[in-house]
Parts: C-alpha cells; structure tokens; sequence
C-alpha cells in the first residue's frame, strides 16, 4: 500500500513539471509569433497613377489574297504552250496558254462551208419562188378570162406554197449554219486560255502552275492559280467572349514573322454571323492594305485589335493585384506609418501589364512586390529603389538602404 502512495506521488510530480514545462513553450513560442507577425517586410510599390487605358484582344490567323481563281480549259486538247511561271505578273484579257487547235480550226472551216452552202440554197429557193410566183399570177389572169382552168389555178397556187415554205426551210438552214459556226469560232476561242476581264483593277499574279507544255488536258484541268494580293484578307477566328466585341470598321494590328518589329494596319471588314459548334468560335476577316507587296497569302499572322479605350482612369501594375480569402485587392502602402492596408477593388479593363480600377478610389502608392507575406496591417520597409515613374519611395525615418538592416535590427 505505501508503495502504491508512492508512486502516485511521484506521478503526480512528474505532471506538475510537465505542465509548468508547456505552459513555458506555449508562453515563448506565443511571443515569438507576435513577434514575427511585427517583423517589416520588404516590399516593393508603385504610385497609382491616372492614364488611358486600352482593352486589346489578340488572335492568331492567316492571310488569304482578296481573290482567287484557277485558269482551266472548258476543252480537251494538248497543252501547245504555257506563257507564264510562278510570280508573273497578269492582266485582265492577258493570254496564259495555247492548246493544240487544230481540230477546232478544222470544225472552222466546215460550218463555213455548210453555211456557204445554206446560202447557195436559199439564193435558189428565192428565184424558184419568183417563178412560182409569176406563174401563179398569170394563172390567175387567164382563170379571169376563161382561159386557164380551175385545176391549172389551184395546181399554180399550190406550188406557189410549197415554194414559200421550202423558203423558209432554206431561211432556217442558214441561220442554223450560221450558228454552228459561231460555235465552231467559240470552242476554237477557248483553246486560247486567257485571264478573266472584270473591274478588279488590283495587282494580279500566277500563284501556282499545275501542268507543263505537252500534257494532255481534260476540260477544267488546272493550268494555273491567279491571285489578287493588292489587298490581303487575314482570317481569325473568335471566341464567344470576345465575340460581342468585334464590330465592322474596327483597326486592327496585323504583326508577322517575315517582318519582325513591323506592323501592319488593317480593318473588320466581315464577321460571320454563326459560331462553330465544334469550336466555339467565329470567322472575323480584316482586310489589309498591302501597297509594297510585302505581305503574302498563307503567311501566319497575330492580330491586335482595340476594343474599348478609357480616358483618365485610376491605373495600377497588374503585379499589384492579389487574392485574400477569395477576394481580390491590393495592398495600399502608408508612407508614413510604414504600413500596409488590403483594400478589395473591382477591376475593370486589364491588359499586358495593367489593370483599371473601378472602385473603390484610392490613391498613393500600392505593393507590387513581397505582397505575398503580407496581411492587412502589416508592417514594411521600402528599399532605396526607384519605382516605375519616379524617385525613389521614401520610408520617413525608417528608410531603408541597401545593404542595411531596418534601424533596432542587428544583422544575424
């Protein structure tokens, strides 16, 4: 029994030591976290400003000539000649290529003929006609005198019929020879592969050849592409975000590889009124000037195009935003009690490196560096930095320099 009272003693001690020992650590690691929640942090701030700001979406793309044709024959035949290469110049009307027309002359030459012949046989169906005519009128005048007989009339008047009707069959025969002949001059036209006239007046040239001279063509084989690349095309396609946004008569920014550091103008000519379920997106074309001739169709493009501009906003870096429990603000920098206060904000247009604020107002100087240890209250120091846009941030008396410690600090 006094064994057991005994080492319930010496249990109960070794708790009561315990105890005073945690009660110890809680206190000391208590006052090391104030402590640390008081440390300055460094940071880093840029004064909040006013100035324009633009909402820009860029889209990727590729360019397409303004118009595009392929020169095919409407007739079979050999390929005699080809006129022009790759990159050739072209006019309206301009001959391209000759095919073997041989047969076609010959088809020429003998709707003439026939037509030669119809008119032979309508000049004697005219003189038989007159014949029959007279003869009929001199029936008529005996048959008054009793002369003639009404048999001798009626056979008179008859062929006087026939005659004008084999008239007009010598008539028709004409004409029908008449037009086979203009076929006959249409199919050998086509052997002659000419560009298209119409009212494009723009900068014509051979884009690709398909076929060389001695091949054997069917009708609508390709011969050769034409393309116009006075003006160039550049199709995007957006998304149903942006899409709200896009309107005809837009600027846009063209900018390629082939050119680095050059920019192109163009304008929103067309907007598709679909969007592509399988997508999501809608084809926009901007139509681009191309004057120099710099530009080619397939070249691979990024497009710039402004959407909305806004005068004399409150402007701050992008960096500056943060997030604290799901709401996004910034940290407001105070000067002079070297502290920094969160303040939620709504944010209106954000681009590459900016971001407006609607409200709440504020001004002064926001952290766009070390604002990741930072919470409401906390205390900072600022290096002896230049911000963007100015001299260097001031700290009062508690100015911090490069290569030093805040004053009361010792370095470890």
């Amino acid at each position: 029994m006094k064994k057991i009272l005994f080492i319930l003693i010496i249990l109960a001690g070794l708790g009561l030591l315990g105890w005073q020992i945690y009660e110890k650590a809680s206190t000391s690691g208590k006052g090391l976290t104030r402590e640390s929640r008081n440390v300055p942090v460094a940071v880093e701030v840029v004064l909040v400003k006013k100035a324009s700001i633009r909402e820009m979406g860029s889209f990727t793309g590729s360019l397409h000539p303004l118009s595009e044709f392929i020169l095919a024959p409407k007739i079979a035949g050999r390929l005699e000649k080809i006129l022009v290469n790759i990159g050739d110049t072209v006019k309206g009307g301009q001959l391209v290529a000759v095919l073997d027309d041989d047969e076609y002359r010959q088809q020429v030459l003998q709707a003439k003929a026939e037509l030669e012949v119809a008119k032979a046989n309508l000049q004697e169906r005219k003189s038989t006609i007159e014949n029959a005519k007279r003869e009929y009128e001199r029936t008529v005048t005996l048959r008054k005198k009793k002369i003639a007989s009404e048999s001798q009339l009626d056979a008179a008047e008859s062929e006087f019929k026939t005659q004008q009707a084999k008239l007009k069959v010598a008539t028709a025969q004409v004409s029908q020879k008449e037009a086979e002949l203009k076929m006959a001059n249409i199919k050998l036209s086509y052997a002659q592969i000419q560009v298209t006239e119409n009212n494009n007046t723009g900068y014509r040239v051979v884009g690709e050849r398909f076929v060389d001279e001695g091949a054997m063509l069917a009708p609508n084989t390709p011969i050769v592409s034409v393309l116009d690349i006075e003006k160039l095309i550049a199709a995007i396609h957006v998304i149903e975000r942006d899409y709200p946004k896009i309107q005809p008569g837009l600027e846009a920014v063209i900018l390629t590889d082939a050119f680095p550091g050059r920019t192109f103008t163009g304008k929103v000519i067309r907007i598709a009124p679909v969007l592509k379920e399988t997508s999501r997106e809608a084809r926009v074309e901007i139509e681009i000037p191309n004057a120099q001739k710099l530009l080619k169709p397939g070249m691979f493009v990024r497009v710039q195009i402004q959407f909305y501009e806004h005068e004399n906003a409150t402007v701050v870096p992008v960096a500056a935003l943060v997030k604290r429990n799901g709401i996004q603000g910034v940290f407001v920098a105070d000067l002079q009690e070297q502290k920094a206060r969160f303040v939620p904000v709504n944010v209106g247009i954000v681009n590459s490196g900016q971001a407006e604020v609607l409200n709440p107002p504020i001004t002064g100087a926001v952290v766009t560096l070390g604002h990741h240890l930072l919470e409401d209250g906390s205390s900072i120091v600022l290096p002896a930095k230049k911000p963007a846009g100015g001299a260097p941030m001031k700290g009062g008396e508690h100015d911090v320099k490069r290569g030093k410690m805040p004053a009361g600090e010792e370095k470890s």
